[in-house]
């Protein structure tokens, strides 16, 4: 007779084979598909280009500058143009200075006896009394002097003519009285230019 411990065994048997039947069921389509997924890529990298695949980036860069410095090679080099050189400045000659002629400075004549004694007179004269350059001439000529003699005095002596037409303003003034005018009229007839007459009735008070 079978024990219920017998018919237990039985039936943890029965179960035991249905789990084990899943378990193998499961078992190979995890399998099956894990082949299949391997089949898969492997269909897939054969028909990518392997040579694309394992082509490092740099490699493809290096590649990339080699061509561009073959394209610079292939280009026509500009050539320089030869700066332009600047002329360096010659020194002109400078032109020979034309011999400068001396010219013939006029010889001094000497001075005459006559012209030296009328010189020494005039001076006398002007340090007695005011003259005009007129009036001293005349009275130069009034004590025998030539002409040319008492120019030559007159020319040569040191004297401010405005000065000596004050000196004789004021001379005229000690003896007599006159008018501004009347002043300046007897000034002209001394021999004093209009200019110098009224410069001596100024310088008096006038």
């Amino acid at each position: 007779m079978e024990t219920k411990y017998d018919k237990l065994k039985i039936e943890i048997k029965k179960k035991g084979g249905k789990v084990m039947k899943k378990f193998l069921k499961i078992f190979g389509i995890t399998v099956g598909a894990i082949i299949g997924g391997f089949i898969l890529l492997a269909v897939i990298v054969a028909i990518i280009d392997p040579s694309v695949m394992d082509t490092p980036p740099e490699t493809s860069q290096t590649q990339t500058q080699t061509q561009v410095q073959e394209t610079k090679k292939d280009e026509p080099k500009a050539t320089a143009t030869p700066k332009e050189v600047k002329k360096e400045a010659t020194p002109t000659e400078a032109p020979k200075a034309a011999e400068v002629k001396k010219e013939a400075t006029p010889t001094e004549a000497p001075i005459s006896l006559g012209e030296k004694n009328a010189l020494r007179s005039a001076k006398s004269y002007l340090n007695y009394t005011a003259f005009s350059k007129k009036g001293l001439i005349e009275q130069l000529k009034f004590e025998g002097f030539s002409d040319s003699e008492a120019n030559y005095a007159v020319n040569n002596v040191n004297v401010d003519w405005n000065e000596q037409a004050a000196k004789c303003a004021e001379s005229y003034l000690r003896y007599t009285s006159f008018s501004k005018q009347g002043l300046i009229d007897q000034l002209k007839f001394e021999g004093f230019t209009q200019e110098q007459a009224e410069y001596g009735a100024t310088a008096v008070g006038y």
